[in-house]
């Protein structure tokens, strides 16, 4: 059985070690399996919370097995200012994949999210091919099919419920 912890830091909490260690399963993602030649590590980081499930490996060191990050809102979304938080630079580490921890992964980001910013929707560029799956917790595709890094992606909305 494979024990998860989960760490819900802002950038400023991170230790050098897992902060090495979340751009390293990013880097394997992204540029490495998704061969998307891109700056992974950008400015958005030392400004945002990041949601991180930790594994043990088999010498017992921590190693990410799924990981994303919040982006508070009025930053930034794909060059644009928006209102609402973002998520992004969502995974799941290969060797964790098919033991649903992506779904666990976003069920955690959305309560963050709400705690965080209470009432505020939450914004992601998704991949496309994962529209479905995002949709399943509440996101709506709110843009046409684009390009992001080689990869078609569209933008997407989880309106908040509203008290």
């Amino acid at each position: 059985m494979l024990t998860i912890e989960w760490e819900f830091l802002h950038f400023s909490g991170l230790t050098t070690i897992k902060l090495h260690k979340i751009h390293s399963a990013r880097q394997q993602v992204f540029v490495v399996e998704q061969t998307s030649i891109y700056l992974d590590a950008d400015s958005k980081d030392p400004i945002s919370y990041h949601l991180t499930g930790w594994r043990k490996d088999i010498d017992g060191e921590e190693q990410v097995a799924a990981y994303l990050r919040l982006v508070p809102p009025g930053k930034r979304f794909d060059g644009k200012i928006y209102a609402e938080p973002s998520l992004g630079r969502i995974l799941t580490a290969q060797s964790a994949r098919g033991l649903g921890l992506g779904r666990e992964l976003m069920r955690r980001a959305m309560i963050h999210g709400a705690a965080t910013w209470p009432g505020t929707d939450l914004r992601m560029s998704a991949q496309r091919h994962l529209e479905k799956f995002y949709g399943e917790f509440g996101f709506e595709t709110v843009s046409d099919v684009y390009d992001e890094d080689g990869i078609p992606h569209v933008e997407m909305l989880y309106r908040s419920p509203k008290s």
